[in-house]
Formats: C-alpha cells, sequence, structure tokens
C-alpha cells in the first residue's frame, strides 16, 4: 500500500482475515471459522503480503509462524480494527441519543385535543435515552408563523390559515368546532328540532379576532355579531356569561358540556372543521432535533 491513506475496504478485509489466521494458528485451522477454503485463504494472505511489500509468516512442513513484520502487524491491525469497531459504537451511539433545544410555539387551547400527535412525539422526544431540553411558547398564530420565520422556533402548530409559502406545512389533525350556549341562556332549553338558523340569528354573537378559514368565516357571517374575541379562552368567557353564543373547539368545550354549563346547538347545520398544521422553514438548516420530531410527529 502506498499509505494507510489509501487503505479500501478490501485490505481492511484482508487484515481480518490475517488476523482469524493468526489466532487459529494457521490456514488450515482457519477454513472453518472464516468459512472459506484453505487455497481461498493462502490467496488473500499473498494479496496482503503484496500489498505491504513483506512475508508476515512462515507456513509450510515447519508449521505456522509470524515472522517479525507479522507481529508487527497483527498488533497494528488489532489496534485499527479497534478503532473501527470504536467509531460504528459512536456513531450508533449518536443515532440512538439526540441532544440538543427544541423550540417549539404552540398556539392556545390545543392540549386536549384527542389526536395527540404533537404530546406524542414530545415524549419521544423527552426519553430518557435522549437529551433534549424542551421549550414551549404558547402564543397566536401570527406570532408562532413569525417566530419559525425568523428562526426563533423550530417549529410550530398553527391553523392553516394565510401560511407564508416560506414555510412547510405537514398536516396534523382538522379540529371540528361548533356553536355553543351556555346554561341560562335562553337557547340552551330549545330543541333542535324546533330551532331554526333565524332563531339562532337573532341572539347575540361573539366574532372571532383570530385566524379563521373561509368555511368557518361563513358560518359567524349569518350570525348577530355584538361581541369579539381575541382567542378561544376569549370566547369560552363570553360564551359561560349565557348572554352570548358562539364558536368553539368540541374539545374546549367538552368540560362544561359534561358539567351541563354549555350544550352545542343545531350540530347538524352549525359546524365547521379547522384543519392544523406543523410549519417549518423550508430552507431551514439540518437539525437532528427537529428531524427526530418530524419523525416521532409522523409515525404517532
Amino acid at each position: 500500500m502506498a499509505s494507510l491513506g489509501q487503505m479500501s475496504d478490501y485490505e481492511i478485509r484482508l487484515i481480518r482475515i490475517f488476523k482469524t489466521v493468526v489466532e487459529c494458528g494457521g490456514f488450515t485451522a482457519a477454513e472453518t471459522t472464516l468459512g472459506i477454503s484453505r487455497s481461498a485463504i493462502s490467496q488473500h494472505m499473498n494479496d496482503l503480503e503484496g500489498r505491504l511489500g513483506f512475508s508476515l509468516c512462515q507456513r509450510g512442513r515447519g508449521g505456522f509462524s509470524l515472522t517479525e513484520e507479522g507481529k508487527e502487524i497483527y498488533q497494528a491491525g488489532l489496534t485499527l480494527l479497534t478503532a473501527l469497531e470504536t467509531f460504528k459504537s459512536d456513531v450508533n451511539a449518536l443515532h440512538q441519543t439526540i441532544k440538543g433545544e427544541l423550540n417549539i410555539g404552540i398556539t392556545d387551547n390545543l392540549v386536549t385535543l384527542p389526536a395527540m400527535h404533537v404530546t406524542n412525539a414530545l415524549t419521544e422526544l423527552s426519553a430518557p435515552e435522549h437529551e433534549v431540553t424542551l421549550h414551549i411558547h404558547m402564543e397566536p398564530s401570527d406570532a408562532v408563523i413569525r417566530g419559525v420565520m425568523d428562526g426563533h422556533l423550530h417549529v410550530g402548530v398553527v391553523p392553516a390559515v394565510n401560511l407564508p409559502t416560506s414555510l412547510e406545512a405537514r398536516h396534523l389533525y382538522d379540529e371540528p368546532s361548533y356553536l355553543y350556549c351556555a346554561a341560562g341562556h335562553p337557547l340552551f332549553t330549545e330543541d333542535d328540532d324546533v330551532l331554526s338558523g333565524e332563531d339562532i340569528a337573532q341572539h347575540a354573537a361573539i366574532s372571532p379576532r383570530y385566524p379563521l378559514p373561509v368555511e368557518a368565516r361563513q358560518a359567524h357571517d349569518v350570525l348577530s355579531l355584538r361581541a369579539s374575541a381575541s382567542d378561544r379562552e376569549g370566547a369560552a368567557f363570553l360564551i359561560l356569561t349565557g348572554r352570548f353564543i358562539g364558536f368553539l373547539p368540541e374539545h374546549v368545550a367538552a368540560q362544561w358540556v359534561a358539567a351541563g354549563k354549555m350544550r352545542a346547538l343545531h350540530t347538524n347545520t352549525q359546524h365547521y372543521r379547522i384543519p392544523f398544521v406543523l410549519i417549518t422553514r423550508h430552507d431551514r438548516r439540518p437539525n437532528r432535533v427537529v428531524d427526530a420530531f418530524l419523525r416521532f410527529i409522523k409515525s404517532s
């Protein structure tokens, strides 16, 4: 070999064969261990000696023995093969252990969603074998979008509304919303069978000041909008007064429905779905933590 820098996989294989021959005490004894014939072993040894430029062993009627150079090559080969195994183990450890930080921005009131893709992915990422520090930022969707675009956030979870083309969006789930009123509201005890759209439109309703898709906006346009809310929690506050009706995600309203404090109105007609997506920058730099999180999201 001209230099160690030019060693190929084939030369490493020859050194492995040489190591086995030495440890077995000869060509014949190494046949079973290597699974190749004595003549093939002999050919490999000739190839190795030719590449190194000197004889490694004596073989023949006098038995098998190493030359002085062979002894040196055997020891050097042990060092090389041990280093290769250490390198392989270190690389495998890198694949198994994820280190770093994840900054994720999430819009409000998503933790109660039945489809817990984000929670499941965070569970995987925070497993004991990993060394990941998680930073969750609960912010309005426009703030999450800005954070991802300027690099302050690695990923974000937002409604699929007015997304810049510089962002890559992965669909997570659709969030169903219904029109609700609270106990004490005139419609709370009304039967849906006799309740018409015109009846509903006569009552004060809540206008959302947060991004919504066209379908959701159209559902609000037919209502008598006399109050507004900057987020879904604000809408819930107003609904619970018993003075207003308003749309809420089903999973957000579930706790009050179960307690008998809210009910959905005319669920066959008064509903819409909002698609939620996971956003990253199209031109983001490779990041093992982010890549792992996206992989866990996909498999959850």
